[in-house]
């Protein structure tokens, strides 16, 4: 499903370079090399403040914490998405509300996030799932009307730009209050362990982040909030600082092997490609399809046959989920995420798929019919 092996191949020497510095400087928390890459993506992204923690999920749980909510006080998700999402609001004793997602694009709707508010609504967590953006200007409205925080889960999208109705193009996770993204390994800028971070352009916020990210301190040993520890080392700041030069050619790689795929498969009849809208770019951490009238599982089967590795994100929808089950959610309540679920599978989607590779893969899947 990804070649991190191939991608560090071409970057060896400038990480192996960045990691041996900070071995020899022995600066590995809080060094240099975080500082360098929180200014860099910064201004990569055009926000005021990035706050690197941990991970992602820290990143989702943290930016919660910093809103001061009260338990039971309701957070919107959508129940089609990784379950980090709906994890950090129940962890925190708050009430996940659960959303159903648009067919086309896997993301909440506008429409949806505001049938679902009531007066205990303070937040909502838009998902932009498999890399490309909610319809964020028209949640942005509705949060604003009804004073909720708007919470980005920019997991998958980073670098993908939202473009405004009066054309001002924003990135992914810089839209809303606070926005949250995870540097796991696979994902399109990736460290060699976990990281994570969040953004935002309001300072009280920022340094409330700040805080709580690193056990509640603002000044050492003096803590003024409940906190966590969650921090990303030096030695993965130095390889992240040096594969963000590199985000937007590996999303212009991504986005080659998701055109090559969409090609081949356009106007299938059992094969539904992944939407684009025009509002948002596309950053492909997934490349996903939907079957139509065909057995998933034997397709899966078929293509590990053939050597092709294909992966279902997600199997389950939260609300179907032991943990998160609810009187209040009934099978069929989101038909939309029930049939995602059981129709969606994702190809090999990284920086390294050479043409040989794609056309082996698409060919391939299309013997199975």
């Amino acid at each position: 499903m990804v070649d991190l092996k191939g991608q560090y191949a071409k970057i060896k020497e400038e990480v192996d370079a960045g990691i041996q510095q900070v071995i020899d400087s022995t600066t590995f928390i809080k060094g240099g090399k975080v500082s360098d890459f929180q200014e860099h993506l910064e201004k990569y992204l055009n926000v005021k403040h990035v706050i690197p923690v941990g991970n992602g999920t820290d990143a989702l749980q943290i930016a919660l914490m910093a809103l001061d909510l009260k338990p039971g006080d309701e957070v919107i998700a959508p129940t089609f998405t990784f379950i980090a999402t709906a994890e950090v609001i129940a962890l925190l004793q708050l009430t996940p509300v659960l959303v159903d997602v648009d067919s086309a694009t896997f993301n909440m709707t506008a429409k949806a996030f505001q049938n679902a508010i009531t007066p205990r609504t303070k937040a909502v967590i838009p998902v932009h799932l498999f890399g490309q953006n909610a319809p964020m200007e028209e949640i942005l409205q509705i949060a604003a009307e009804n004073n909720i925080v708007v919470i980005e889960d920019a997991c998958q999208s980073i670098g993908a730009h939202y473009t405004f109705s009066d054309n001002r193009r924003v990135q992914s996770g810089c839209m809303g209050q606070v926005g949250c993204t995870s540097f796991f390994p696979s994902k399109n800028l990736g460290c060699f362990g976990d990281g994570g971070a969040l953004f935002t352009n309001d300072d009280v916020l920022a340094g409330r982040i700040r805080s709580i990210a690193n056990h509640g301190m603002e000044t050492r040993y003096y803590h003024d909030h409940v906190g966590v520890n969650s921090r990303l080392d030096s030695i993965q700041a130095a390889i992240l600082d040096i594969k963000l030069k590199h985000l937007d050619e590996y999303a212009a790689s991504r986005r080659y092997a998701a055109d090559y795929y969409d090609k081949a498969f356009a106007n299938h009849p059992s094969l539904i490609v992944p939407a684009r809208t025009d509002y948002s770019e596309h950053v492909f951490h997934q490349y996903t399809l939907q079957l139509v009238n065909a057995d998933r599982q034997a397709l899966i089967n078929y293509l590990a046959e053939k050597g092709i590795p294909a992966m279902i994100y997600y199997p389950v929808p939260v609300h179907r989920q032991k943990a998160y089950k609810s009187e209040k959610y009934m099978q069929g309540d989101f038909p939309v995420a029930e049939k995602l679920s059981s129709t969606v599978f994702s190809l090999p989607m990284h920086t390294e798929l050479s043409e040989e590779q794609l056309n082996y893969i698409t060919t391939t899947l299309l013997s199975f019919f």
